[in-house]
């Protein structure tokens, strides 16, 4: 730590770096930023910069208030969209007591918690998402104008000066550039709707990489005069943005979820795993799908998983086992395909790890796979074959979270606390608007 913390500090000096942003992500998931004079990190690595606390969402009560945010020297980049002299870097940090102590209130911390839980069963966690997201001409106001995509293109379409395609180009190019790499990147099926999938690497990096990118799109988007929205789902009759999440744990070099012999090349380990991810998909579906509208996505159509079942490369299957690659053996992984992309990533890939590791301990035993089209099954064909719903609403969720021993134990008492007030004060806040669907249906009628 203290050589990392020693490269920083002459970098800076080397490439006459001036302002260095420390960034946190506070419980909902949404990025903060203070910016530091050079002068100021030796102490920062030492003990931290204090803030208030309690201005930031669910960090601590007024009357606790006095927080630190050490930052972390892995996480060291230059930012690509500050070019100009003199130089801009970031750095994620870690939140920290007065006390030295580790925030229980830290997002990153709850994960990095949870990855050392799976480090004490010999296991490393490792994450490959794929990012949806809308580019629109222009950031919709808040008087309900509707969004207006920027093309009308589909899935994979590459058509002559794509706005979308230079887009994705300097995205990727500005990911690159800060030592994030990307794997693919193409259009999806939504008029205006990307995809990037970033390449894989342990949970808390991706995180760390998934708040960057979020940020690294919509600097782009501004740039280009257009605006980026991860929102689950913007229109009704158009599919969501989904984060589509690739989970592995390796023991060492080797894949613990691989096992040649398996009919569908999947351990025991794994398929313990994929049996905890849908044992308590409904207890943490709140964390996957955080927002009032990712239940739109979920139950509005457009592929998305609304059924707990698991199935061999078949996609309408809330966990799939994609198909595998003759002598990669590495490659072997399971899909979960309910989180979108608004969501808060390490709390995100907590709960997951969390679910996985409890299906490994507890020796849960993985039921038959789905061969059919869930989405073309009846309620009466589902309900035959065990197959349950997905939480319906943010209500439903909250509801499933709330009487969970796990999620309450993978968040900490602090967390999981704040995230449900939260939670249900934004149901309440929903559930007293009348919609422009009540006024058009029943105004005239009525």
């Amino acid at each position: 730590m203290e050589r990392q913390q020693e490269f920083v500090l002459r970098t800076i000096e080397e490439r006459d770096i001036r302002f260095v942003r420390l960034w946190f992500t506070d419980v909902l998931g949404f990025l903060k930023s203070v910016a530091v004079a050079p002068a100021e990190l030796e102490g920062a690595f030492a003990e931290g910069i204090g803030f208030d606390g309690s201005a930031i969402e669910g960090f601590a009560r007024v009357h606790e208030s006095d927080m630190l945010a050490r930052p972390d020297p892995q996480t060291f980049q230059m930012l690509p969209w500050r070019d100009e002299a003199p130089g801009t870097a970031r750095m994620f940090c870690d939140i920290l007591m007065p006390d030295g102590s580790p925030s229980y209130a830290d997002p990153r911390h709850v994960l990095r918690r949870v990855m050392q839980k799976g480090a004490e069963l010999g296991f490393t966690f490792y994450v490959h998402p794929e990012v949806e997201f809308f580019l629109l001409h222009e950031r919709p106001r808040a008087d309900l104008m509707l969004p207006e995509p920027i093309d009308a293109g589909g899935y994979f379409d590459q058509t002559p000066h794509d706005l979308g395609h230079d887009f994705r180009r300097q995205a990727i190019t500005m990911l690159e550039r800060m030592g994030i790499s990307v794997e693919f990147s193409h259009h999806e099926v939504a008029p205006g709707q990307q995809e990037i999938d970033l390449r894989y690497a342990d949970a808390l990096t991706t995180a760390d990489n998934l708040m960057t990118m979020r940020l690294v799109v919509k600097e782009v988007a501004l740039e280009q005069g257009i605006y980026a929205s991860f929102m689950p789902k913007p229109f009704t009759e158009q599919p969501g943005s989904a984060m589509h999440t690739h989970l592995s744990l390796f023991e060492g070099d080797r894949n613990a979820f691989h096992d040649a012999s398996d009919r569908f090349q999947l351990s025991k380990v794994g398929r313990a795993f994929v049996a905890g991810l849908l044992k308590h998909a409904a207890e943490m579906t709140a964390v996957t799908n955080q927002w009032v509208n990712s239940y739109k996505r979920l139950w509005g159509g457009g592929e998305a998983p609304a059924y707990v079942c698991w199935g061999h490369n078949n996609r309408s299957a809330l966990v799939r086992v994609p198909m595998y690659k003759p002598h990669k053996g590495n490659s072997t992984r399971v899909e979960i395909r309910s989180p979108d992309s608004a969501a808060n990533p390490y709390l995100l890939f907590a709960v997951l790890l969390a679910a996985g590791l409890k299906g490994i301990e507890e020796g849960y035993e993985l039921p038959d796979g789905a061969e059919d089209d869930v989405w073309q099954l009846t309620d009466g064909e589902r309900r035959a074959l065990g197959i349950e719903p997905l939480p319906g609403s943010l209500s439903d969720a909250i509801q499933a979270l709330e009487s969970s021993e796990l999620m309450a134990e993978t968040l900490g008492e602090h967390v999981f606390d704040f995230f449900l007030r939260n939670k249900r004060a934004e149901w309440d806040s929903y559930r007293h608007q009348v919609t422009p669907f009540e006024l058009t249906r029943y105004l005239p009628v009525l």
